[in-house]
C-alpha cells in the first residue's frame, strides 16, 4: 500500500509538472521574427522636414546651422584617404585647427546631421549621399573586432589611436548614425548601413554569466567593467535585441533596470532613475534617435519622462549652487562631462546622482541645457540665450564647449568645441524643431524589432 501511495505521489508530481509546462508554453509570447534585409533597398525620396516649428529663438537656429558646419567642414573629405569621412574629436577655436584624432562617436553624430543639412538646403542631396556612402565604405574597411570599432582613430590613416578601447557605446553611437543616413537615403547607403549593423556581434560583447554587457574591450587586456545600471547605454539594449544575427534578449535590460537606483520625487521634480555621476548627457544620448516619448516598457515606465524629471532635478540643483558659483543658476545649468579649466572632467554632473559622484566646480557646458531642449524647451532656450550674451563663449561653429565664471577675475571659456557635445546639441535641436531624427530612425526595422523584443509598446 505504501508503494502504491508513493507511486501515486510521483505520478501526481509528474502530471503537475507537465501541466505547468503546458501553461507556460501556451502563455509564452510569440518570438519576434528578426528583420533580414537581403536585397538592395529602393532609394528613399521621402521628405521628412515637413512640419517645422516657427518663432524659434535665433540663438537656437544659429547653433544648429553653425554646428552642422562643424561636422560637414571638418570631416576628412579626401576620397583617396583611408580616413575619408572621419570627424575630429575636437576643434580649437583659437588656432582654427581641428584635432588629428577622430572619435567614432563624433562620426555617428556627424552622419546623423547629414539629413538636417540636406533638408535645410545647406548641402545638396547628392553631396549628402556621396559623403554618407563613402563614409560607410570607410567604416567597412576600418579595423574592427567582432564588428565593433576602436573609440579613437587617426584622422588620416583610420588606424587605432591612443591605445583606445574597442568601444560598445561609441560603436552604438556610430551605428545609429549609419542607420540614420541609411534609412534617409535608402539604396546603396541603406544596404551598407544594414550590413555594418548585422556584422556587430552583440552577443560577443555580453557576459552570459552576469547577464550584463561589458563596458570596454582591449586586445591587450580583454574585457573590462560592466554596464550594470542605467546610463547612456539604454540604446544598446534596443540595438542588441533587434539584431537578426547576434541578438541579446530582454534579460539584460530587465537586470539593468532592476539594478538601478531611483531618486524620490520632490516639489521640484518627479522620481527618476539616476545615473552614477548625474552627467546630463547620460539622460540625453539614447533619446537623440529612439523616440522613447512614444514608447513605454512592459511595466509602463517611460524613459522619456525619466529624462524630463532628471532635467528638472538638474535645474533645481543649479539653483542651490548659485551662492557658491556665479555661473550656475536657473539660466545656466546642466553640468555634464566636458572640458574644465584643468582639462576634461567626466564626472561633472548634478545631484542627485546614484553614486553621489557628481563633480561641481562652476563649469557649465552649453550642450547640457541645449541637448535637453526636447525635455524642457523653455528652460533650455533661456539658458542658450543667456550663454549667447558672452562673446567669448561663441565661435564659428556656435557655442564652445563650456565656461566657468568662477575661474579667475574674467572667467574661463573653453578653447575647443567638442564633437559629441556639438552633436547632442544640434540633433536635439532638430528633434525639437521637426522630430526628423526620430521619424527617420524609427523607420529602421531593426529598431522596432528591438523594442518589440524588449516588450516596449507604443503609447497613444
Amino acid at each position: 500500500m505504501k508503494i502504491i501511495l508513493k507511486n501515486m505521489k510521483k505520478f501526481s508530481a509528474v502530471c503537475l509538472l507537465i501541466f505547468s509546462l503546458i501553461i507556460l508554453i501556451g502563455c509564452e509570447k510569440e518570438p519576434v521574427v528578426p528583420t533580414v534585409i537581403d536585397d538592395t533597398p529602393p532609394i528613399n525620396t521621402k521628405v521628412y522636414r515637413t512640419d517645422v516649428r516657427t518663432g524659434v529663438s535665433e540663438v537656437i537656429l544659429d547653433e544648429i546651422e553653425l554646428g552642422f558646419g562643424f561636422f560637414w567642414d571638418l570631416a576628412n573629405d579626401d576620397l583617396e584617404s583611408p580616413g575619408y569621412g572621419l570627424i575630429p574629436d575636437r576643434f580649437n577655436t583659437y588656432t582654427g585647427n581641428p584635432g588629428s584624432i577622430a572619435s567614432i562617436a563624433s562620426v555617428g553624430f556627424g552622419l546623423s546631421a547629414i539629413p538636417i543639412g540636406v533638408e535645410s538646403e545647406w548641402i545638396t542631396r547628392e553631396e549628402g549621399e556621396e559623403r554618407a556612402y563613402n563614409t560607410l565604405v570607410t567604416l567597412q574597411n576600418l579595423q574592427r573586432t567582432h564588428g565593433f570599432w576602436y573609440h579613437f582613430l587617426s584622422m588620416e590613416t583610420g588606424l587605432r589611436a591612443w591605445s583606445s578601447e574597442v568601444s560598445i557605446i561609441d560603436s552604438a553611437l556610430l551605428i545609429n548614425g549609419a542607420l540614420t543616413v541609411g534609412r534617409f537615403f535608402g539604396g546603396r547607403v541603406e544596404e551598407l548601413a544594414y550590413q555594418l549593423y548585422e556584422e556587430m556581434e552583440w552577443s560577443w560583447y555580453f557576459d552570459t554569466a552576469t547577464n550584463k554587457f561589458y563596458m570596454s574591450y582591449k586586445p591587450e587586456v580583454g574585457f573590462q567593467g560592466y554596464w550594470d545600471m542605467y546610463a547612456e547605454q539604454l540604446m544598446i539594449y534596443v540595438l542588441a535585441a533587434g539584431s537578426p544575427t547576434y541578438p541579446v534578449g530582454k534579460g539584460a535590460y530587465t537586470l539593468m533596470k532592476f539594478g538601478s537606483q531611483k531618486a524620490s520625487s520632490t516639489a521640484d521634480y518627479g522620481s527618476f532613475y539616476m545615473t552614477w555621476t548625474g552627467s546630463l548627457f547620460t539622460y540625453q544620448y539614447s533619446h537623440v534617435w529612439i523616440d522613447f516619448e512614444s514608447y513605454v516598457d512592459q511595466t509602463g515606465y517611460s524613459w522619456f519622462q525619466n529624462s524630463v524629471n532628471a532635467v528638472d532635478a538638474a535645474i533645481a540643483f543649479a539653483k542651490t549652487q548659485t551662492a557658491t558659483y556665479e555661473g550656475i543658476h536657473e539660466n545656466s545649468w546642466g553640468m555634464s562631462a566636458t572640458d574644465g579649466p584643468d582639462g576634461y572632467v567626466g564626472p561633472y554632473g548634478s545631484g542627485p546622482s546614484a553614486g553621489n559622484a557628481h563633480v561641481v566646480d562652476g563649469t557649465v557646458p552649453a550642450y547640457g541645457a541645449i541637448g535637453s531642449i526636447v525635455f524642457r524647451p523653455t528652460e533650455a532656450i533661456a539658458a542658450a540665450e543667456n550663454y549667447r550674451t558672452y562673446d567669448r563663449f561663441w565661435s564659428i561653429y556656435g557655442f564652445k564647449g563650456a565656461y566657468n565664471l568662477s575661474e579667475s577675475t574674467n572667467g574661463w571659456f573653453a578653447s575647443d568645441s567638442i564633437g559629441i557635445d556639438k552633436g547632442i546639441s544640434i540633433l536635439m535641436i532638430e528633434n525639437y524643431l521637426s522630430g526628423m531624427l526620430w521619424e527617420i530612425f524609427m523607420e529602421v526595422p531593426y529598431i522596432t524589432d528591438g523594442l518589440e523584443a524588449l516588450d516596449f509598446t507604443m503609447v497613444s
